[in-house]
């Protein structure tokens, strides 16, 4: 599969979140070709400021793995990581994100700031803008019909 193949599973994850009224951010993190944990928001579900798609699918992978340090993984997420989640991303030594959207607020990937470049930090390879029409489109819609409430 290839990036965007990956990626259009995460954005199924997205959909899905936005069904439940969670922010429509989805995720997945691939090892050796196999997806070994798929997440999608849920804070409002969990009651859990963490339960970012992406601090949920680290969760996972680490339980799938029986270790909290992730190599050869690379996390498919919607949204640009925040400070909180690419923080954890560092930590569990992901070796590749792939995004989707830019998120020039909150980014911690080279939105607001790079988090990656920090020194003395395990630096994971960033590639940002795939799928990101598509990733904006559906938080767009997201947050327009919230507004309307």
């Amino acid at each position: 599969m290839t990036d965007f193949d990956y990626m259009q599973e995460a954005l199924a994850l997205a959909k899905e979140a936005a069904e439940m009224d969670e922010v429509p951010v989805g995720a997945l993190i691939v090892r050796r070709g196999e997806i070994i944990a798929r997440a999608k928001n849920e804070r409002e579900l969990s009651r859990l400021a963490t339960h970012h798609a992406e601090i949920v699918a680290i969760e996972e992978a680490c339980r799938a793995l029986g270790g909290w340090r992730l190599p050869e993984s690379t996390l498919y997420v919607t949204l640009e990581p925040c400070p909180m989640c690419a923080g954890a991303i560092i930590h569990a030594r992901i070796e590749r994100v792939v995004f989707g959207a830019h998120d020039e607020k909150n980014g911690a990937f080279g939105g607001a700031f790079d988090l990656s470049q920090m020194p003395n930090f395990f630096r994971p390879v960033i590639e940002g803008g795939v799928c990101e029409e598509e990733c904006r489109q559906i938080l767009s819609a997201y947050f327009r019909q919230k507004r309307k409430k």
